[in-house]
């Protein structure tokens, strides 16, 4: 059982060697790993919020916006394939009211041929076989389409999904800060930011929804109306940046930001004032350049979260699929507008319910007393594990410390972040590589008590003991897992640290140690007892 074949003295020792290399860019400053030669190994173990500071905000989704949405959504579907059909179905009184969609088809003859348009919209939801929207006739002519709570479980599952992919898109641009983003329930979304301390910024930056439409304003609307906050049938009144007066637009967006392919901070050529250039994809060009050719001379709105920025006149079309969008921004307000811009709209506003800032003097004082802790416990156990079991001692401090190393190496690789819970996690994988140890040198004694020479001892000792071991660790695996899939934040620090540190502790503390024994067993003396 102790016999280990050179194959696999290689193989181990390759696997520590992979450990220790990779565990090394984290032991040094990134201004020192940044100038190794480009094969050796970089990745470091990034500092959580609790280490490195930084801020905190716990986002909750409003979810009627949703529903809101959808309703919007569905009206535009349902007019624009009834035009599309074949004889064409006129239909009038439309109404949005009680969170459903409702409309009279003129024709009585064209209701059958109108539901089946309706229905052709709807979608499964879920695995019970319903649809997202119900369609029902009422008075012979008017089509009622009602959401149903799958499809709107579905929407809000979707729209919180893409909510968490721009935030994070927002917040990391480059993908260079190590942020956390991760949903949280239903409808929240926690956002850290490691090394950041202003969280006014960030929630600036978060509490934009970044809806892009381009419409053209209503020229037939009555200003008096207009003042009142009332539009023609067709169009909406919404207010100008900087408090301007109100202005009437057509609803139809003639293009909207869910096209746009960039967006940049540049410079206005006529004035140098700080601007942001955008540009569409190619549907979106051509429907832009076709609305400008259609619309020369008229004015039209560039809204951004249902605020008019400002609303220029079209002198001439506008081809080549790009845009200016300028005003009173500063170098830095354009350039956030850009990378909102470029993120993409959130499907849903977010409210910040709760935030905290995090100083860095907390995490380096609490970096400082982990250390301290960690060396003060790890150095007792060293000199605890000689002392109780003189050579083999000095094996089990090997892996003790070879278990350290290789578990930074792993959270390397995994990019994950250190949090002083994790520090605890650590201190928890020591111990268990300790007790591995402490369960296989006592049950070696126990042999040699019986009369067994050192060789069998060693077997029976290892064999027995991994047993025990093994078993103990596999529940430790299942409390992690279940800590880190119910968990959040810090919880799930500490159950990514267990977890792996479980894994290694088993490898240094039975496999690696072994080897070595293993190793020593060829030249031992004829007669050992620890």
């Amino acid at each position: 059982m102790l016999g280990f074949p050179r194959w696999k003295i290689w193989f181990v020792s390759l696997l520590i060697l992979a450990g220790v290399a990779l565990a090394m860019p984290s032991m040094f400053p990134p201004s020192a790993v940044a100038r190794w030669p480009g094969f050796l190994p970089r990745e470091q173990v990034n500092l959580g919020l609790d280490l490195a500071g930084g801020s905190h905000l716990l986002l909750e989704a409003d979810t009627s916006d949703v529903a809101k949405q959808r309703l919007d959504q569905m009206e535009e579907l349902v007019r624009t394939e009834l035009r599309r059909a074949n004889p064409r179905i006129e239909i009038g009184d439309t109404s949005t009211a009680e969170g459903r969609l409702t409309f009279m088809v003129r024709d009585p003859r064209q209701v059958d041929a109108a539901v089946e348009v309706a229905r052709a919209l709807t979608q499964p939801a879920g695995l019970s076989g319903q649809r997202d929207w119900n369609v029902n006739v009422v008075d012979t002519s008017r089509i009622v389409l009602t959401p149903t709570n799958a499809g709107i479980t579905n929407a809000l599952d979707s729209a919180m999904n893409t909510a968490r992919e721009v935030v994070y898109n927002r917040v990391d641009p480059d993908g260079t800060r190590e942020v956390t983003v991760m949903r949280q329930g239903d409808d929240r979304i926690l956002v850290q930011v490691p090394g950041l301390d202003d969280p006014e910024g960030l929630k600036a930056l978060l509490g934009k929804t970044a809806r892009l439409e381009f419409k053209l304003v209503d020229l037939n609307a009555d200003p008096a109306q207009v003042a009142q906050g009332r539009a023609p049938a067709g169009s909406q009144v919404l207010p100008m940046a900087e408090g301007g007066a109100p202005v009437a637009v057509i609803r139809r967006a003639m293009v909207t930001g869910d096209q746009l392919i960039d967006a940049q901070q540049t410079f206005d050529p006529q004035n140098n004032a700080p601007a942001v250039s955008i540009r569409f994809d190619g549907a979106g060009g051509r429907r832009f350049a076709r609305v400008t050719q259609q619309n020369v001379g008229k004015p039209f709105a560039i809204i951004l979260d249902n605020v008019i920025l400002s609303a220029p006149n079209i002198n001439e079309p506008i081809l080549g699929g790009q845009a200016q969008i300028s005003g009173s921004y500063t170098v830095e307000t354009a350039n956030d507008l850009a990378v909102q811009l470029r993120s993409g709209k959130l499907p849903v506003e977010l409210k910040v319910i709760e935030e905290q800032t995090v100083g860095p003097d907390l995490g380096k004082d609490s970096i400082g007393k982990g250390i301290i802790a960690g060396i003060v416990g790890t150095v007792l156990i060293l000199i605890f594990m000689v002392l109780t079991y003189g050579r083999f001692g000095v094996y089990a401090d090997i892996a003790l410390i070879l278990n350290v190393v290789i578990i930074l190496g792993i959270m390397a690789i995994f990019n994950a972040s250190l949090t002083l819970p994790g520090i605890a996690g650590f201190v928890l994988t020591v111990g268990a590589t300790v007790d591995a140890n402490v369960i296989i040198n006592e049950r070696i004694r126990e042999e040699q008590i019986r009369g067994r020479g050192i060789i069998q001892a060693i077997e029976h000792g290892y064999g027995e003991a991994q047993t025990a071991i093994f078993d103990a660790n596999i529940t430790n695996v299942i409390a992690g897992m279940l800590l880190f899939y119910f968990g959040s934040g810090p919880v799930r620090g500490f159950a990514v640290v267990m977890m792996i540190g479980i894994a290694t502790s088993v490898f240094t503390a039975v496999t690696v140690t072994r080897m070595f024994v293993s190793l020593w067993l060829r030249k031992r003396p004829t007669e050992l007892r620890i």
